[in-house]
């Protein structure tokens, strides 16, 4: 790992509790990590305790070979060589493009600091612009410019927090996507800090989500979505809701009972006795319900968001029960209609129906394939401590 931080806990002076506490994750050399959750979740003091800029009071941070912060141990923000990039850009007003960028390498040669502005601008797409001043640049461009300052004295990590927050919906993903981009060609080691879930997916190789200053779970996007370690990531990730479900062997085949039906033909799904009388609760996603007319389970739409080409539906089942459903929006029916829906679903996620949602403790039990021979009840009482690989192991709790 380059950066590897190690149960790390940062308290403020007076404060009842730790702002951050027993955080541990890893990244590797020229990869990008995002770490999202709530506001005053703890994100940006990570961030900043990352920096040098906060101290911890437990844990390590190490960068590369060299270890930064650890017991009695704070190496300061200067001598860290790291960059960092804020929402609010601070680009200096009366300095133009050119010596924004050059600020933090005055101390090369005037030839050498020259190049290495040139060079810079053209990574972030504004070859010729050293000469504006930032009052003669959009949002966008302000922040490539605060982008190319950080980049500019080579270092060895960057941190951004909330880089795109004061920019427009549009700009901002079209942003997210050049930036990683742009990282990438500058074999940049950087870890993010947002509450956009859009913008941590189309940067982070790895996304970390915490809550109250834990993280819940520090995995890639897909895994996140598909493989939530906890009750809170799955709820904070995507839309979805938890159903009561009952999973039980019929034939030799796991069966699935939910009250859109029986859910069959699963790739992965736990054991039956995996849970007290099979009961646990099942997260369906948004996509993972289906309209169709033709389908024998109805449901009432109570609420519905255009989403320009879908609508999402939040409906109720006769049973009184909530789904979600995301629906193509040329099929636009009215609040109050019943229509049919189906779930489709290859794989469960599931969850100890007595497991709170803001518990750390690993609530999810694996999915798996069916497999011969019997099995003992998974008792979930690990608690995630990430770095943290989901795979599927059979009748063994989710970590590593």
């Amino acid at each position: 790992m380059f950066l590897e931080v190690a149960q790390l806990q940062v308290r403020y002076a007076g404060a009842a509790k730790p702002a951050v506490h027993d955080v541990s994750f890893g990244l590797q050399a020229g990869e990008i990590g995002v770490l999202i959750g709530p506001s005053g979740c703890g994100k940006t003091t990570l961030l900043r305790a990352v920096a040098g800029l906060e101290s911890a009071d437990a844990g390590t941070i190490r960068l590369g070979d060299v270890q930064v912060s650890g017991p009695r141990q704070h190496v300061p923000a200067e001598a860290r060589r790291i960059g960092m990039v804020f929402q609010d850009y601070a680009l200096f007003p009366h300095l133009d493009v050119g010596r924004n960028v050059a600020f933090g390498i005055h101390q090369l040669p005037r030839a050498q600091r020259q190049a290495r502005v040139a060079e810079v601008l053209e990574l972030v797409g504004l070859a010729g612009y050293e000469s504006r001043f930032a009052h003669e640049l959009s949002g966008g461009q302000q922040q490539r410019v605060a982008l190319a300052r950080a980049l500019a004295p080579a270092p060895q990590l960057l941190l951004l927090d909330e880089p795109f927050s004061n920019l427009d919906v549009d700009l901002r993903e079209r942003l997210a996507i050049e930036v990683r981009a742009i990282l990438k060609a500058a074999n940049a080691t950087a870890l993010f800090v947002t509450h956009d879930q859009l913008e941590a997916f189309a940067v982070g190789d790895r996304i970390g989500v915490m809550q109250d200053g834990a993280l819940h779970q520090w995995d890639d996007a897909y895994t996140l979505y598909h493989r939530p370690a906890t009750r809170f990531v799955a709820d904070f990730i995507g839309h979805g809701v938890f159903t009561p479900a009952t999973i039980r062997e019929v034939d030799g085949q796991v069966v699935v009972h939910t009250a859109l039906g029986d859910l069959t033909d699963i790739a992965e799904c736990p054991l039956p006795c995996a849970f007290d009388a099979g009961q646990c609760d099942v997260l369906l996603r948004a996509d993972d319900i289906v309209h169709d007319d033709a389908a024998p389970v109805k449901a009432q739409i109570v609420r519905k968001a255009f989403r320009g080409s879908e609508f999402l539906y939040t409906l109720r089942l006769r049973s009184g029960e909530t789904v979600l459903a995301h629906v193509p929006s040329h099929h636009d029916h009215r609040v109050g209609e019943w229509i049919g829906i189906r779930a489709e679903v290859d794989h469960v996620v599931t969850f100890d129906r007595a497991c709170p949602v803001d518990q750390r403790a690993m609530c999810q039990l694996p999915c798996q394939a069916r497999e011969g021979g019997d099995c003992e009840r998974i008792v979930p009482d690990a608690v995630v401590s990430p770095p943290v690989t989901l795979t599927a192991s059979r009748h063994t709790p989710l970590q590593s």
